[in-house]
């Protein structure tokens, strides 16, 4: 039997050329969340499924969660990771009381989904998840979004290639509380509010409908996701954060937006998405939302607030390459240290050491070779012509 040379459908092998542009992301973020001293920690690819059954969208625990069989081949109660919030959450409700709050935290992963893949995402795809524990004050809001905009800033982004929306979910559960919608059908809204965006208002209304909202109460709806009036008038939060944003120079990248809802069971405060501008992609490249309530699922009797944004690989890398960003060398600087006489092995390999010391890369060659195909290998490898260094 012939086994495949392409990897498993729907996922992607890295080359090392392509590599360096997902490093130069992972290495671009790790920076920035090194710099305001979160921790980076690291948690199993598996899972209890029961996690994301618990607390996740419909779309992950249903049909997207990957689950693992035993060796009889039946359905384990072990899934593939298809996210992280749960999984930092049941480490920090275990071990919290290990720590000081506020405890800070980020991980850069891969995830996967079985879901259906888009142009910006495979079913295996790379998340950084920045996550803020142990505060309900505003400031941890703020810090986090600050985050966000430092990311984007130190990809030297512009407002004209990007956008920070922000809302406040509990002025919009208010306003559907005012509708006197139940637990179920304010769910089915929120979902529908969640693809305002993809449909024409009358699709937005009839859909609603379908699912049982009545005429007036969908035409209510409507109405709240085109205007931004009553978020400014009763979301003291979205004012105060705007405010200060104003105050940090960061005013020209954001805007207010009643449609942004982001519809996870446990998004239970404010809500921001960094959307990209561009024409070929025009779509979000991450979220930010608090999760102040998901602690509960695992018996903790206090709440543990948390606040949390994660962005992926692959967005990030279309953006990077549709708004020409990509610096255009990458490669770090390299050296070839040819063997070209048999009875000067060490001297290449001490020459090697000392320059490795130095922190420079440094390739040897264990073969003899002439000088002309020593730098014919070079040639072929990029290495230019005084990074050859001959013993």
């Amino acid at each position: 039997m012939s086994i495949s040379l392409n990897p498993p459908k729907w996922t992607a092998d890295r080359k090392p050329e392509e590599f360096r542009v997902r490093k130069y992301i992972f290495d671009t973020r790790r920076t920035v969340c090194e710099s305001f001293w979160y921790d980076e920690y690291l948690w199993p690819l598996v899972e209890d499924a029961a996690i994301w059954e618990a607390k996740s969208g419909e779309d992950v625990w249903g049909t997207e969660l990957t689950k693992i069989t035993n060796r009889n081949w039946e359905i384990s109660d072990l899934a593939l990771r298809p996210e992280m919030t749960p999984t930092v959450t049941r480490m920090i409700a275990k071990y919290q009381r290990e720590y000081t709050k506020p405890i800070r935290r980020f991980s850069i992963a891969n995830f996967y989904r079985n879901e259906r893949p888009q142009r910006w995402r495979n079913r295996e795809f790379w998340q950084c998840n920045v996550d803020l524990f142990g505060s309900e004050l505003l400031t941890a809001d703020i810090e986090v979004l600050q985050m966000a905009c430092e990311t984007m800033k130190a990809f030297w982004a512009t407002s004209e290639q990007y956008k920070i929306y922000i809302n406040d979910r509990r002025v919009v559960d208010h306003f559907l509380n005012s509708l006197s919608l139940d637990d179920d059908l304010r769910k089915e809204a929120v979902r529908t509010m969640d693809k305002w965006d993809k449909m024409s208002e009358q699709d937005f209304i009839s859909t609603l409908e379908d699912k049982w909202v009545s005429v007036d109460q969908s035409k209510s709806i409507a109405q709240f996701m085109k205007h931004d009036k009553l978020l400014w008038e009763v979301s003291q939060d979205i004012n105060l954060v705007y405010e200060t944003l104003q105050n940090l120079w960061y005013w020209d990248f954001v805007a207010i937006k009643p449609s942004l809802m982001r519809w996870f069971d446990y998004y239970d405060g404010m809500v921001f998405e960094v959307f990209d501008l561009h024409p070929d992609n025009n779509r979000a490249m991450f979220w930010w939302w608090r999760y102040n309530g998901l602690a509960d699922i695992f018996g903790v009797k206090d709440s543990i607030p948390a606040v949390w944004f994660a962005p992926w690989d692959e967005p990030m890398k279309l953006f990077l390459e549709s708004w020409d960003l990509i610096p255009t060398e990458l490669q770090q600087e390299r050296y070839f240290v040819p063997l070209l006489e048999e009875w000067k092995e060490e001297q290449v390999l001490k020459k090697a050491q000392e320059m490795r010391s130095e922190w420079k890369r440094v390739e040897c060659w264990i073969k003899v070779q002439n000088e002309a195909k020593a730098f014919e290998y070079a040639f072929k490898k990029w290495i230019e012509r005084d990074n050859v260094i001959l013993i």
